[in-house]
This record gives C-alpha cells, structure tokens and sequence, in this order.
C-alpha cells in the first residue's frame, strides 16, 4: 500500500492486490445475500400434501405411503428415467408413491402460496390454500386379486380397491414469471395448463408417471381442477421436480 501526503494529511492508495481483495469481498458479500435471502424464504402456510422425492420431507412433515395395483394384463405402466421419486417399487407393474404433508401447527409457515400455474395435492381433512381451485382424479385400479394399500398420512381422497386423489390447482399466473419457494431441498410440483412452473434459484425437470388402469369396463373419471394429463383413459401425471 501506497500513502499520498495532501495538506499535511495523509492518504492510503490501494495497490493492485488490495483492489483485487475488495472485488472479492463484494462478490462474497453479494453471494451472502443471495443465498440468505433463499434461505429465508418459507414454505407457504395452511396444510397440503406434496410428493416425496429422494430427498426426503421437510423436517417436522407428515410422511405416508400409497400402493396402487395396476393392470396386470400386458402392463404398460411407464416412468421417466432417472426420476427422483422417493422409493424403489416402480418397476414390477404396480406404483408406490410416498408423501410429505405440511402440518397447520407449523411455527415456520411464511406467506400464502404465490400466483402462478402448478397443483398440489390436497391435505386430509383440510381444504385447498387459498388461490387454488379444488379437483379429484379416480383411478379404476386392477379388479383381479386387487392389492391396493396406504398407510401413515396420505393426500385427501379415498383408497380402497380404487384410488382417488384431490388435488389443489391454480392458474392465476404465468409459469415464466418464477415464483419464490424454499431452495434447500428437492421438491415436486405438478402441471396444470401450461409447462412447468418456474421457481427461483431452482432447476427443473418434467418427470412424466404413466398408470396402466383396468381394461375391463374402466370406471376412470376427473372433475374440477386437476394436473394435466389426468383426465386420459390411462392416467398420465406430469411431475415437476425442482433442485438447485
């Protein structure tokens, strides 16, 4: 460092390398705010149910399970490879699929959910967070030796030999314009009408499940609001799974 003596006051001069060292503080400084901002950022209030990547539940969330038994005559169940859904039960022609359910108790719930384009899955004996629009999706599942089962907190709906689902969807906002969720962890959103919804500081991927529903005298129905692609005569769920 340099001193320039001015009216018998004197004035440190950065060298180069001092400079250096500034500009590396202020991009310290910038990346500090960006990352505590994303970090402060909450999941939204009221309950609802989203699906299980890898990655596991956001902590205090409550986990459950469904198994849905699908056609059994030349099954043409289809996931996309390299998915992130939590569990290993997706390639014997039947689908298991676990759950993360945010309680209402939670003391950590930030603001409602932001407008945009994307479903959730409905909470048990709660209803849809305010913006959304509510709808079910009923699977005919295999009438042969049917095998469907759930356990621990499950989405809103019924599941006995059939599955039905009620989902929560929006569509007050364009999906190009991000909206702000937690970044820390993995987490799965769905279609509604239009491409996947984007979120800051979050990548996605579309990760599409294909069920195979009973041939005979199919029962399949869908009504209100519900994610795109469920309403065909083999359910299509068309997922949007979002990392860092």
């Amino acid at each position: 460092m340099f001193i320039l003596k001015f009216n018998h006051i004197y004035y440190p001069l950065c060298t180069f390398q001092c400079h250096f060292k500034m500009v590396k503080f202020a991009i310290f400084l910038a990346f500090c705010f960006v990352c505590c901002s994303s970090s402060s950022v909450k999941w939204p209030r009221w309950a609802y149910t989203l699906v299980k990547p890898k990655a596991g539940c956001p902590p205090g969330w409550y986990q459950g399970w469904t198994f849905q038994d699908n056609e059994d005559y030349a099954n043409k169940n289809y996931i996309s490879y390299g998915h992130h859904f939590f569990g290993d039960e997706f390639d014997d022609g039947d689908f298991k699929f676990y759950y993360c359910t945010k309680p209402t108790w939670l003391s950590d719930s930030g603001e409602s959910w932001p407008r945009g384009n994307y479903c959730i899955l409905k909470a048990w004996e709660h209803g849809c967070p305010w913006g959304f629009d509510f709808g079910s999706v009923f699977w005919d599942d295999e009438d042969l030796f049917n095998v469907n089962s759930y356990g621990g907190a499950v989405p809103s709906g019924a599941f006995g030999r059939d599955t039905k689902i009620n989902y929560c969807c929006r569509s007050d906002g364009y999906y190009y314009n991000a909206i702000e969720l937690p970044t820390a962890d993995p987490f799965y959103l769905l279609r509604y009408d239009s491409h996947c919804q984007r979120v800051k500081g979050m990548h996605v991927r579309e990760e599409i499940v294909r069920f195979d529903d009973e041939d005979i005298g199919n029962r399949n129905y869908a009504y209100g609001s519900y994610p795109l692609g469920a309403d065909r005569e083999d359910r299509l769920l068309l997922y949007c799974y979002y990392w860092r």
